[in-house]
Parts: C-alpha cells; structure tokens; sequence
C-alpha cells in the first residue's frame, strides 16, 4: 500500500468517526466568517453612528477566536491520542516519526482547510440572514445586502491557518516524546476505582463552597455590604468560591454522592446504575477540569445573554417609567408647535400638564441608605413635588404625602419603608407629613427626577402652601398622549423633526434606542454563547466517543451473558444524562443566582426573560446528549 493510499484510507475513516468535528468545523468557521463580514458590509454602515456596531462587533471576533482555538486544540488532543496505537504500528512496521507526522499532517491539512472552504461559503450565504437577524433586534432602518467582503476571507484564512499551526506543532510534540510502547498505553490509562476519605472532604467542600456562594450572591444588594469595596471583594468571593467548589463537586462531590447511593443499596446494583453511576462515579473526576470550565462559561453565558435579554425585553417598560407620556415637554411653546403639527396631519391626542415644584424633605424616619459611598444626607433630600388635583384617584388629606415612581434599583440601595413621618422643608416653614407608602406609577418625566429618586403627592392645599414660601414659579410637565395606537409612528417622526428649546423627549424614540444598544450586545452574546454551546457540547460528546471506545468490551460481555441492547441502552442513556445533566444544571444554578442578584440594574421584568433563555440553552445543549446516545447505540450494536 503506498503512502497516498494510506492518507485517503485513514481520511475516510476519520470523517467516518468524526463527522460531528467536520461539521463543529465547518460551523465555527462560517460563524466567524459571518461575525467578520459583517465589519465590513457596507450595510452595516446604518449602525455605525448609534450602536457603534463594527467597534462591538471586532471585539467580540477576538473572543470568538479564542473559543474556537480552545476547542480545536483540545478536540485534536483527544482524536490523537485515540490514534495512538494507530501510531505505534506504524512505528513498528518501520516508518519513522517524522514520516508519520508528514502522513498525519497531510489529512489533517486536507480535512482541515476542505471544512475551513466549505464554512467559509456557508458564512458567506448566511451573513445576509444574520444582518437581517440584526437589523431586525436592533431596529434599524436599512436594507440588508450580499456582499463578499476579501477582507473578510484573507482574515479567517489567517486566523485559521494559525490555528492549524498551533494544531500540527502539538501533534509533532506528541508523536516525538512518545514511544512505541507508551503509544499503546496513552488510550487504556484507567482510574483506580475506589473512594477514598479525601475525596470525601473534597466533595463535602465542594457543595459547601458553592452553597456559599450562592448565598452571598443573594445578599449581594441587600444591605449587608455598605462600601463598594465591600461590594467588589464580595464579587471576587462569590466568583472564586463558586469555581473552586464546581472544581471540587466534579473532583469529588459526584463521587462521594454515587458512593452513598450504592452503599445505601448494599452493592446490589442493577445493569442499568452499574453502566451509569458506577461509570460516572470514577470518570468524572478525572474530567474535573473541564467540566469546570465549561460550566463555568456556561453560567457566563446564559448570565449576560439573560440580563442582556433582561434589558431588551424590559426596553418598553423602562420608556414608560422614563417618558410618563407618548411625547413629554417642558415648555408651553414647544407643546403649542408639536400640537399645532399633529393638527395638521390629523392625528388626535391628549395633554396632561403637571405643575412640578422642588423642596427639600427630610426622610431619615422612612428612608434606610445602603451604600455609603452614595453619601446623601437623608434629613434634607432634594425631591420633586405635584398636586393631587393634577393625579387622578389620588385625594390626600393636608397632612399625607404619598410617594411615586421609585425603581427597583433605587429600592434596593435606598430602600423607602411603608409608612411614618416626614417634613416638607420650605424657605421659612416646615411642614410634618403624615408618609403613606410608595407607588409604582410614574406621572412626571425624568427631567423632573434625580437619579431615580420618587416624586411627592401632597394635598392641593399643601402645595400651594409650600409653593408661595418658597416664592417659585412651577415647573410644568407637559405630557402628550396620541389616541390612535396606529399613528404613534408618524406622530414620532414629526417630533423628531421638529426643534425644541426645552426638554423633550418620546417614549418610542427612547424605546428604540435601549433596543437599539441591548440589541446589539444580545446578538453578540448570543453569538458568541450559540459557538461555546456548539464547541463544549462537541468536546462532551467527543469524550463520550472516547469513553464507549474504552466500554466496547464491558458490552461485548455482557451481551454474551444475555443482556439485550434494550438494557445496555437503558443505562447508557442515564449516563449521557448525568453526564451532560450535571453540568447543564450546575451552569443553570450558577446564573440563576447571578442574575437574581443584579438583575434590577438592567430592567423591570426578571422571569420571561430568563426562562426563554434558559429553556433555549437546554433544548440545544440537550441535542448533545441525544447524538451521544446514538453513538452509544451503534457501539452496543456492533459489540456482539
């Protein structure tokens, strides 16, 4: 047989085997490709000037190298060691090293740049979708093109062919420091089964560790850290305790857990816990590392894709909270010209003017400051204040003040007890109110506001009191509401047109924009977040190829014993649940507790947006799984 032949035979059976590599392959490169076009699309010039979206998206191009760097080279590491008793026969039929190399770098080079081409034209014919995706999230105004950018191509070519570098200089590393007998060794190193007392602490400080983790993660923002020093070593605690103790739990944790689940049985286990926890109990260990690290970047992923999500679906809703109206203005001729304009283009609307007075009030009975670095002085807080004759369904008394419009955020770092005294401070009288609690509403606009702080509702009588001793001409809210949903659009654009001389704002516009800028950072996490879910399940899977390899003969004899492939199959896919469950949920766990613990610093809705999230990492994570056990499936069935 000669040389040539050799290559085209073991290709064969390389992409026989590792198809799914291929295709990982072809798909990381179509998705750079396709994240890189987009820098240089000309259509991509309508996001330039609002969401910076060629800056956001070359950065996150260099993270998206460095993930599929990682994977390629721990993919490669493992299908060359499952090639090391293949290597060892070639060395023992007399070829040299460096002519096996030669012969591994030849397939390599042809299955490695065949699938860089073949991702390079999938990129190419979806980069329109995903400007479309963009454009879409975003919602920009522009139409979508078809463009092959060089540029583009020259730079994946590069980026790869690096990679390929990278990949070939380990191999060579490999195939030198080894020999013939070690080559045979490499693929059947197996773990001493047996649990022994430290593995036991390992896995008790394991759970521990992330518990609490998780625990101070929810007291994060509730009061029990006053400085931001105190805050960020927080930070840095919850981060290291909860990798440390994901590292222990896959160490030991998982096995001194299967270790009380089969003593709690006596040993007497059945086929199907024997194919699984058994397995489990001794391999995941050894896989510690990585299994830290994906489930490390797991929960980062899901984490910043849900507050992110968090931010874009909540984008309405903080616009309402912002722009107590369609369209808000501070001054009456600016309002008489935008009303004058919607007359002309037959669009009905509604005004609601607010008088808005400032006054100082002293909350130190009602108001608890968390932060200290925030150094308000609660005995003389500057707030907005409005009448109940300009707030429908709101009759107070002379002596009650009710608050309004104070955020989750505010809340959490300011919190407003339910009720008890405060005093409205004018320039020569103070005035002791009766405080009746918070409500969710917002009337006034965030012109009027500072820093998320509520506006007071008092008695008209009171605020005329306070009004005439603090000698001050009110401020006035202007708010505009149109009455047909349908024409919010138009009236929009002819607000935008028009020049003001006090402050305006649209809720729509401001809507739009907090879509425009999360938008962008949802896609690029979600890109980045859809390739790390790709290469991780990719490596799992890989591993689990690896692991049935080694298996092959535990299946043979056991089917001549009179087990059916129903009942190896039963075990197998237990396994594959644990095997891809554990660090699902662990990954799940830890964003759950980081995003519960600073969602309300990125929008006003916490579950839909998490949960879609969620529900779509697993559903793609979970097709892993599934591949695996079909592989298994086809090893059972060739065992006998």
């Amino acid at each position: 047989m000669s040389i040539n032949q050799l290559i085209f035979r073991n290709l064969k059976k390389n992409l026989k085997n590792y198809y799914l590599y291929v295709f990982a392959l072809m798909f990381t490169v179509a998705l750079y490709f396709a994240f890189v076009t987009l820098q240089y699309d000309p259509s991509m010039d309508a996001t330039k000037g609002s969401i910076k979206g060629a800056a956001a998206i070359r950065t996150a191009s260099v993270l998206l190298i460095v993930i599929v760097t990682v994977f390629l080279l721990y993919a490669n590491n493992i299908f060359i060691k499952r090639r090391s008793k293949e290597i060892g026969l070639l060395q023992l039929i007399g070829m040299t090293k460096g002519k096996i190399f030669r012969i591994l770098t030849a397939e390599n080079f042809i299955i490695y740049f065949s699938s860089l081409f073949i991702g390079v034209f999938i990129g190419f014919s979806s980069s329109k979708l995903f400007i479309m995706i963009l454009f879409k999230i975003t919602g920009v105004n522009a139409i979508a093109t078809l463009t092959f950018s060089p540029n583009a191509l020259i730079q994946t070519v590069i980026v790869f062919s690096a990679i390929y570098l990278c990949i070939m200089l380990l191999n060579y590393v490999f195939i030198k420091k080894q020999n013939i007998l070690s080559l045979f060794k490499v693929a059947s190193t197996t773990e001493v089964k047996k649990v022994s007392l430290l593995e036991m602490i390992i896995g008790i400080l394991g759970i521990f560790f992330i518990i609490i983790g998780y625990y101070i993660s929810s007291k994060l923002f509730g009061g029990d850290f006053t400085t931001m020093n105190e805050l960020f070593l927080a930070m840095i605690f919850i981060l290291g305790s909860v990798i440390i103790g994901t590292y222990l739990f896959y160490k030991g944790s998982v096995s001194f857990i299967f270790y009380l689940i089969r003593k709690k049985k006596d040993g007497y286990l059945n086929i199907h816990e024997v194919l699984s926890l058994s397995s489990i109990m001794f391999r995941m260990k050894s896989n510690a590392l990585l299994l830290t690290i994906i489930t490390t970047v797991s929960a980062l992923a899901i984490g910043l894709l849900s507050l992110s999500y968090i931010s874009y679906y909540s984008s309405e809703k903080s616009a309402e909270n912002y722009v107590a109206a369609d369209f808000a203005l501070t001054n009456a001729e600016d309002a008489k010209h935008f009303k004058e304009a919607l007359h002309a283009h037959h669009i009905p609307y509604s005004e609601k003017m607010i008088d808005v007075i400032h006054a100082n009030i002293n909350m130190e009975k009602i108001l608890d400051t968390k932060l200290k670095e925030l150094k308000v002085d609660p005995a003389s807080m500057p707030l907005p204040i409005i009448s109940d004759d300009d707030v429908e369904k709101i009759n107070l008394s002379p002596d009650e003040t009710l608050f309004a419009g104070y955020n989750d955020m505010m809340q959490k770092f300011m919190p407003l007890k339910s009720s008890g005294q405060i005093e409205l401070k004018g320039r020569h009288e103070v005035i002791p109110q009766k405080y009746l609690g918070l409500q969710k509403e917002y009337y006034i606009s965030y012109f009027f506001t500072s820093g998320g702080l509520p506006v007071a509702i008092v008695d008209a009588t009171i605020f005329d009191r306070l009004q005439k001793d603090m000698d001050m001409k009110p401020s006035v809210h202007i708010g505009i509401d149109i009455q047909d949903e349908a024409k919010i659009q138009e009236a929009d654009e002819i607000f935008q047109k028009m020049t003001f001389s006090g402050n305006h704002d649209s809720r729509l516009a401001m809507s739009s924009n907090q879509k425009r800028s999360m938008g962008l950072s949802m896609f690029i996490v979600g890109f980045l977040g859809l390739t790390f879910l790709i290469t991780s399940g990719c490596i799992l899977y890989f591993k689990q190829m690896d692991e049935s390899e080694d298996e092959k003969l535990n299946y043979t004899i056991l089917r001549k014993l009179g087990f059916t492939q129903g009942d190896l199959l039963k075990g197998v896919q237990a396994k594959q649940a644990f095997n891809f469950g554990i660090p699902l949920i662990i990954g799940l766990f830890h964003s759950y507790f980081a995003v519960q613990s600073g969602w309300f610093l990125f929008g006003t809705e916490l579950w839909t947006p998490m949960i879609l999230v969620m529900l779509l990492y697993t559903a793609l994570y979970s097709i892993f799984g599934f591949l695996s056990v079909l592989y298994y499936k086809k090893v059972i069935k060739a065992a006998l």
